[in-house]
């Protein structure tokens, strides 16, 4: 079986809005599957990959503090 995460994690959530991301994400995270674990790194990929240098740092400092 050949299955794009990214294809599907992004066609899932392409027309949702600012209230619907963020329900995706915290439910995710509450619900605490392992399941969930691909698609919120996808979600993670794609902000990270919007966010500039000073975001990064950001992310990397709240990443370092909480592990």
């Amino acid at each position: 079986m050949d299955l794009d995460i990214r294809k599907a994690v992004k066609f899932n959530i392409k027309n949702n809005d600012d209230n619907q991301l963020k329900s995706t994400i915290v439910d995710a995270i509450q619900d605490g599957q392992e399941k969930m674990l691909p698609g919120l790194g996808v979600l993670f990929e794609i902000i990270w990959n919007e966010s500039d240098e000073s975001l990064k740092e950001q992310m990397v400092d709240n990443l370092a503090k909480g592990v």
